[in-house]
């Protein structure tokens, strides 16, 4: 038998050797050829222009389909170069156009046309007063901010919306209790005058007055006046734009020469009816006190005072130096008179719905708010709002109609406890007595919660109402009247009777008095407009011309009546001794114009836009 064996002679170890080194070539081989033939491919430059059809687009984003950092940006002609692999997806996206997918499949030069995108900014439509224009074509200064944002924020004022969120325009709280007025500035001040910089209000098409309700002696709001936006919920309103230079505001005329904030509230939409309720609670408090002395360090600081002053013996009404107060008692002023907690609650319920034809918006809200000063005092607010929308079935005629009532209720105090609580020392006295009643503490100080015996009313009643109806007379040529009118009746009193003086003086009802302020304003107003649009080839062309006639009536009166026979007679100004009219006065403004607007669009790219009011 024979035996064939690879040991033999050493002979198995040299194969062995050889074979191994011939797989490690070939393998090695074959890395390098891949490594190579990859890096071929990564080299591969693509050039490629962007255009809309006819126009180049610069800004275009131009990226390799699911790989990291290739992305490349357009030039101004709208060319672009950039590296892929020969089977890759370039993708192409720019704002206002439709994402393409464009595949290189070998090609070095790529040629793309985007299509205009419907659904995005393209086609987001700016309120700016008498038209509508899209945002990417409008030519003024246009801020906005929608029903989304102004939800989201729990105030009372619409103007408190806007605050920090709209470049230019300057929003500030003249005071922090409920129903306060706010000052506003658009791009500046315009006038020397404090009253003079007010923006144009307009509310669903119907310029709303923003001078405010009350009267200085009758505020509830120190140190601000009573501002009657108030009046609208924000929660009804669906956007707010705020219209800042001249090209916007140029078709209001003089009466936007301070800017407009356009108020549109919301309206229904067709389909299943919806109730929507809507409640919330909360409360609020002074965050922040100054930091003011305690009594050791003050009566240091008034002692030191009289010394650099050469004086030795105290003046006798010193009271807190002078050892008439104690000079170790300590009340922290601002936490007694300002430290309390408001509560805040708020409901609303809307009913929505209908058909194509008809839309249909129903909703009622209601408000109390307190505050943080001593006493319960309450800011009460309700209101409702209307929405009907209708149109024919062969869209010829359409009728939009919206109104709002609104009811508010202000008993808040006048007095200013906030400058009080900063001013008094804090070694005075104690409010209240062993006995529980006001302490006047041996007649040396004017206790501040004696002016809570004095009364404030504030009511107020507010009425916005209008109605458009279009009707198509040809085809792009339309025939609109808005027809508008308010209402408001205003109230206001501040009593101050005998029994928050001291005691002591003896002073009986003939020192009481009371201060009156009654406002009703009323206004009507009827704008007729033809608007015009067509378009030929790359243009579009939209014109407007229009009128205004408007008639507003205002009534102010201001008393003060002294001395009465009894306190509870403080209402009935026949009991009074002695009545001044502060202010009587009527005032009656009658305006007429007529305005227009031609604006011609080429391309969707270049825009002309004249507007004016005369």
């Amino acid at each position: 038998m024979n035996y064939f064996s690879f040991y033999g002679d050493g002979k198995a170890l040299y194969c062995l050797i050889f074979l191994s080194s011939l797989l490690s070539f070939s393998s090695s081989l074959a890395r390098n050829s891949n490594r190579n033939f990859h890096s071929i491919l990564q080299q591969h430059q693509i050039q490629g222009t962007v255009t809309d059809g006819t126009v180049p687009l610069p800004g275009v984003t131009i990226a390799v389909k699911n790989k990291s950092n290739t992305a490349v940006i357009s030039d101004y002609s709208g060319e672009f170069t950039i590296t892929a692999a020969p089977y890759d997806t370039l993708v192409v996206s720019f704002i206002g156009f439709k994402k393409a997918l464009i595949p290189v499949a070998g090609k070095k030069l790529l040629n793309i046309n985007l299509e205009f995108d419907t659904t995005t900014l393209q086609e987001v439509k700016i309120n700016a007063g008498y038209y509508s224009v899209k945002e990417s074509e409008r030519t003024g200064s246009i801020a906005k901010i929608s029903s989304n944002q102004i939800e989201k924020q729990p105030v009372s004022n619409v103007l408190a919306t806007l605050q920090g969120r709209m470049a230019g325009v300057d929003v500030v709280q003249e005071t922090g209790v409920p129903g306060g007025g706010f000052s506003i500035s658009i791009r500046g001040t315009n006038s020397l005058r404090s009253n003079g910089n007010a923006p144009l209000y307009v509310i669903d098409g119907v310029p709303y007055s923003s001078d405010p309700l009350s009267y200085s002696q009758t505020s509830t709001t120190i140190p601000g006046e009573t501002s009657p936006l108030n009046s609208i919920n924000p929660n009804d309103i669906e956007s707010l734009e705020v219209l800042k230079d001249a090209d916007a505001t140029a078709i209001y005329g003089s009466r936007g020469a301070n800017g407009v904030v356009l108020i549109t509230t919301k309206k229904g939409k067709s389909g299943k009816t919806s109730f929507v309720v809507t409640t919330s609670t909360g409360s609020g408090k002074v965050t922040r006190m100054l930091d003011l002395m305690n009594t050791q360090q003050y009566i240091k600081m008034r002692k030191q005072a009289f010394a650099n002053d050469g004086i030795t013996k105290y003046p006798s009404r010193a009271y807190d130096v002078n050892g008439k107060w104690d000079q170790t008692r300590y009340t922290d002023w601002q936490k007694k008179l300002t430290g309390g907690t408001s509560e805040i609650q708020s409901s609303q319920l809307s009913i929505s719905g209908g058909s194509e034809q008809t839309h249909y918006l129903i909703s009622g809200n209601y408000r109390t708010e307190s505050t943080v000063f001593p006493g319960s005092f309450l800011y009460k607010k309700a209101g409702t709002h209307l929405a009907l929308d209708h149109k024919s079935i062969n869209n010829k005629f359409r009728l939009n109609f919206s109104a709002g009532y609104t009811a508010q209720k202000n008993e808040l105090p006048w007095t200013d406890f906030t400058t009080i609580s900063r001013s008094l020392a804090p070694n005075a006295p104690a409010l209240y007595d062993e006995n529980g009643s006001l302490n006047w503490e041996n007649n040396t100080w004017q206790n501040p919660l004696a002016n809570l015996e004095g009364k404030n009313k504030n009511t107020a009643y507010d009425l916005i109402a209008n109605t458009v109806l279009t009707f198509e007379l040809v085809k792009g040529l339309d025939f609109k009247t808005s027809l508008g009118f308010t209402d408001l009746n205003s109230d206001a009193s501040r009593t101050s009777p005998s029994t928050m003086y001291n005691p002591v003086l003896n002073y009986g009802s003939e020192f009481s008095s009371i201060f009156l302020n009654t406002i009703a304003r009323q206004s009507t107003i009827m704008e007729p407009q033809l608007n015009w649009n067509t378009s030929f080839g790359a243009s579009q062309i939209n014109m407007l011309l229009g009128a205004t006639f408007q008639n507003q009536r205002a009534k102010t009166l201001i008393q003060e009546a002294l001395g009465f026979s009894s306190n509870s007679l403080i209402y009935d100004l026949a009991s009074a001794s002695n009545i001044t009219v502060v202010n009587n006065e009527t005032i009656n403004y009658k305006y007429q114009a007529f305005y227009g607007r031609f604006n011609y669009t080429f391309h969707n790219r270049y825009i002309l836009n004249l507007t004016g009011r005369r």
